[in-house]
């Protein structure tokens, strides 16, 4: 049987929290898309985890696999794995040997480019992390990558080398007017260097026995019985093909991205149960449009700050400050049938008790016409104002409960509503930050289907 995890909004749903609790009901845990600027923290009995390319179900001691269809920097991997040694953890990893590499170069290139948006005026800075993931991608369907499986063998690691390193330095010297020579960046555009440190990586991997073909290998455990989860990366709003363009990550983080990241088929996948995570309410790291965005006057930004500060808003991967919205359910519902939810999860419910007001978007107005779903170009969806339904608050008190019937009651409308807006059902209902403070409904592995 296999569960995905999708975020149905901009990322930062905590599905890291959802993939740790039923990660533990998982055999193999398989990241299918994005790279390390994916943050994802996990909280078990006070102790936070703050991971950006380990899966999540690493904590629970269940195989992770990062996909063919991740992006992945070694350096990241290696220090995040030995930080979870080092405190008492024994991850098992396992990466796909059709997973391309994050190169220094990338990283480079990556920051020098979103500078450069920032400094003319084609509106288009997405606010990347500056981690390469874009540039990888881009090298990926240039055919210009080097993957994995490259890594263990030198001779075709120095051939790849070879080939693409002139190219990148050419561009950044060309393009954006780096002087390599004379910068920081030296080593990063150094065929001999590059060569030295990756050579090393292929070692540790082999040594590890830590690469596998992954289609064959989830193929494997699936035929003998084991249950796998899929996490991805980011949220649908930020899907390449899916979300608001060009504000968008390089990948697909809906459901059909855990077919093609992992190498399992469509109608396996299609056949378990897809998840989304939903935070009650919006935050967003970077530009682009949020026709919900709390940015008005005092009340508004002061209502923003309280939101930020108590679910914590600040990225994971950045700490940036994020920006903060009522929640969108013309969002929502767009996710939904993108991937096909089975059921959601509904997080941070905590985080709006004691508010003065609280809102939800149930559908846009756009040139006099009601929208109830997402645009499909950026442009009109900047320009859509939304329509609100006002909720009753609640306080969540001294409530030490893990029962979803001893939620206060305007909580419980609140959740069903969205439930019902999207087509399905709740899965689970996140109160706080530690594993323990999720109240599950229903288990996906177990009986979601009932």
């Amino acid at each position: 049987m296999t569960v995905t995890i999708v975020g149905s909004q901009l990322g930062d749903e905590g599905k890291g929290a959802l993939v740790d609790r039923w990660g533990g009901d998982a055999d193999v845990v398989v990241r299918y898309q994005g790279g390390d600027n994916a943050g994802h923290t996990v909280v078990e009995g006070g102790e936070e985890y703050k991971l950006s390319l380990v899966p999540s179900g690493a904590v629970r001691g269940t195989i992770g696999v990062l996909g063919n269809g991740c992006v992945v920097n070694p350096r990241t991997l290696f220090t995040e794995i030995d930080g979870l040694r080092d405190r008492g953890l024994d991850p098992d990893v396992r990466i796909a040997r059709r997973a391309h590499v994050i190169f220094p170069y990338h990283r480079v290139l990556d920051g020098i480019e979103e500078e450069g948006k920032s400094d003319d005026d084609s509106g288009v800075e997405v606010g990347t992390t500056g981690r390469g993931i874009g540039p990888t991608y881009e090298d990926k369907a240039g055919r210009r990558g080097i993957r994995v499986g490259d890594l263990l063998d030198p001779d075709v690691l120095r051939e790849r080398l070879e080939y693409v390193v002139p190219h990148k330095r050419r561009v950044a010297e060309a393009v954006y007017g780096l002087d390599v020579a004379e910068s920081d960046h030296a080593d990063a555009f150094d065929v001999e260097a590059l060569y030295e440190e990756f050579v090393e990586v292929g070692e540790r991997l082999a040594d590890d026995e830590m690469t596998i073909n992954c289609s064959d290998f989830l193929y494997r455990r699936r035929t003998a019985g084991d249950r796998i989860l899929f996490e991805g990366a980011q949220g649908t709003s930020i899907d390449i093909d899916h979300g608001n363009y060009p504000f968008v990550t390089s990948s697909n983080p809906t459901a059909g991205g855990a077919a093609v990241g992992s190498g399992t088929g469509v109608t396996t996948v299609g056949a378990g149960e897809v998840v989304g995570i939903v935070k009650a309410y919006l935050s967003r790291v970077g530009a682009g449009p949020l026709p919900t965005e709390l940015d008005g006057d005092d009340d508004e930004a002061a209502l923003a700050d309280e939101i930020r500060e108590k679910g914590g808003e600040f990225g994971t991967v950045t700490g940036r400050p994020r920006r903060i919205g009522w929640l969108d359910l013309p969002m929502l519902r767009h996710a939904s049938r993108v991937s096909g939810f089975t059921g959601i999860a509904i997080n941070h419910v905590d985080v709006l008790a004691d508010l003065p007001e609280l809102q939800v978007c149930v559908e846009y107005e756009l040139d006099g016409e009601r929208l109830d779903t997402v645009p499909t170009t950026t442009q009109r969806w900047a320009r859509c104002e939304p329509v609100y339904r006002e909720f009753d608050t609640w306080s969540m008190g001294d409530w030490t409960e893990t029962e979803y019937d001893t939620l206060p009651e305007s909580a419980r409308s609140y959740v069903e509503f969205v439930a019902e807006e999207v087509d399905a059902a709740v899965y689970a209902v996140g109160v706080g930050p530690d594993r323990e403070e999720t109240i599950e409904l229903a288990n996906p592995f177990e009986d979601a289907a009932d």
